[in-house]
């Protein structure tokens, strides 16, 4: 069984600021950096660092080459992924002294995704291999319903919201990862359980995971729910904090471990990545999540 990752790839751009640049404000930062980034990628790096045979497929530019090579150095397997003669994704993320974050994205060539490259792509994928989806790249929706034309499963996390998500056929997803941002925009409530109610009632087949951040996470489907509190951490950088947990949430579940344990081993891998600064490369291995999650036991 196979994950493919069908996602971003961006180049990150990071400041270390005193506080989040205001309207018409002009400020220096104390630090810069640029890193392997795009949502896609650090999914990917979690799933693969968590021990699950992971596939990438997406795009790059020639400027976007050590992004490749990232994926490679944890054991993602490129093959799908594209090299174009357009510009690398890119984000620019202010880091603020708490560690919050604040990005910017220019989207490149993630948004030349086209429903020929993901028909390529996924004729190399076989019924119970598993899509792992996004929002930050071009032809998300068919990618989703190609998958499940071919019997996979598809877990998406609807990062960033839009509105075009609620044209795509959410009821065929099997596990619908986000966070309350995502939540409100796609029910319109702020309140967690209306969230979860709204989103169970719309999508009955589907397993809900809820991120709430210092909160903790829910977890809902047709059978139980049950919540995950947050592991206390000095934060350093949240930025990958929501994809490390999809991805060892994700690796948890599809290796038969029941959500309970899921929940709990996605939390403390990502309270590990807050403490690290960067996007992918704050990411932790399967044996530094289990030690952790021991320590804090």
């Amino acid at each position: 069984m196979k994950t493919l990752v069908f996602g971003s790839l961006n180049i990150d751009h990071v400041y270390q600021v005193p506080h989040f640049l205001r309207p018409g404000e002009t400020m220096d930062s104390s630090a810069y950096s640029r890193n392997a980034g795009g949502k896609g990628l650090n999914q990917a790096i979690a799933l693969a660092r968590a021990g699950q045979d992971t596939a990438f497929a997406g795009a790059i530019g020639q400027d976007g080459l050590f992004l490749r090579d990232a994926l490679q150095e944890a054991n993602v397997d490129t093959q799908h992924l594209q090299l174009l003669d357009t510009p690398t994704g890119h984000a620019i993320i202010q880091v603020e002294t708490a560690g919050g974050n604040a990005i910017l994205l220019f989207g490149g060539a993630n948004r030349c995704i086209t429903r020929e490259m993901a028909q390529a792509t996924l004729s190399h994928f076989v019924p119970g291999d598993c899509v792992l989806l996004q929002n930050e790249i071009s032809c998300g929706r068919d990618i989703l319903l190609l998958a499940k034309e071919k019997g996979l499963r598809v877990a998406l996390n609807p990062s960033p919201a839009s509105p075009d998500l609620k044209e795509w056929p959410l009821e065929l997803v099997d596990w619908l990862i986000l966070n309350e941002v995502e939540g409100q925009d796609l029910t319109g409530f702020a309140d967690p359980q209306a969230m979860l109610d709204t989103l169970c009632s719309a999508y009955p087949k589907a397993a809900i995971v809820l991120t709430l951040g210092r909160d903790g996470a829910w977890y809902r489907d047709a059978h139980q729910q049950l919540h995950q509190p947050a592991v206390p951490v000095q934060a350093v950088d949240t930025t990958a904090a929501g994809d490390t947990f999809t991805g060892y949430f994700l690796q948890a579940v599809l290796t038969g471990q029941p959500p309970a344990f899921a929940m709990a081993l996605a939390a403390h891998g990502a309270a590990l990545a807050v403490t690290r600064p960067g996007a992918g490369t704050s990411i932790p291995t399967a044996d530094e999540t289990l030690a952790f999650m021991n320590q804090k036991a």
